[in-house]
């Protein structure tokens, strides 16, 4: 694969497993050294030696992302960021009259005040210097009601609203901002939902779930020079929906 990524730092949120770790690959496979946030120090050190594997030079920071101080620290700490992939979430799945205010909170400012607020404090340093690529993780959820997934589609829709505001925002100054709506992904999160979430697969038109390398794949492309005339856009990557019939 091209190294068209080489010399960009890339934060990757939640990059300890998952979407997130196949993500921190894809991106330093192209070049790109790697900030991997996290919160489990064992599991980051398993993504640190796949990344160092491939060339590329990674570090492990730590941040509760439910806490807007640690959000700002772990900004700061991460210095001049080229490359930021919001992808770290959490997901509780329950009807509305089931959803209490600590779960509704907590969905709020992990999948929607912790993107903001990185976006808020790196992204000016990318119209500094006139380059940038901000990529979020949505979920089909965004657009598509299901039973039980209110809130959470509810924090997708809106990073996908501020997704095209972004692009808005820091478009003319070089720093392009998109989302990937990913669909059901085998991950290690989602394998405690067992058959029940492997059958989840059938409802799209190719009749399976996702690997996670093939979301990260989707973030690549958006992140790399390949998509440089691609703003502001949701990039689904979710199966195709099947027809009606």
């Amino acid at each position: 694969m091209s190294k068209d990524l080489a010399q960009q730092t890339a934060l990757v949120t939640g990059a300890t497993a998952g979407i997130g770790r196949a993500t921190a690959l894809a991106l330093a496979e192209r070049g790109a050294d790697i900030i991997v946030h996290g919160r489990n120090k064992e599991r980051a050190a398993a993504t640190l030696q796949q990344i160092e594997a491939l060339g590329a030079t990674a570090r492990f920071e730590s941040a509760d992302l439910s806490n807007p101080a640690e959000v700002t620290a772990l900004a700061e700490r991460a210095g001049n960021v080229d490359i930021l992939v919001n992808n770290a979430g959490i997901f509780h799945f329950a009807r509305t009259a089931d959803t209490d205010a600590a779960t509704f909170d907590a969905h709020v400012a992990v999948n929607l005040r912790a993107p903001y607020l990185l976006v808020q404090a790196l992204a000016p340093g990318m119209v500094e210097r006139g380059h940038g690529a901000i990529v979020n993780i949505s979920s089909g959820a965004a657009t598509t009601p299901g039973l039980g997934t209110g809130i959470y589609g509810a924090t997708k829709a809106a990073l996908e609203s501020l997704t095209r505001v972004w692009a808005a925002e820091y478009g003319h100054d070089g720093v392009r901002v998109n989302a990937v709506a990913a669909g059901p992904t085998r991950t290690e999160g989602t394998a405690l939902f067992g058959e029940a979430f492997e059958a989840a697969g059938q409802s799209v038109a190719l009749k399976r779930v996702a690997d996670a390398e093939e979301i990260a794949a989707a973030v690549g492309f958006l992140a790399s020079p390949a998509a440089s005339y691609v703003n502001g856009t949701t990039l689904n990557a979710m199966g195709g929906m099947p027809a009606l019939g």
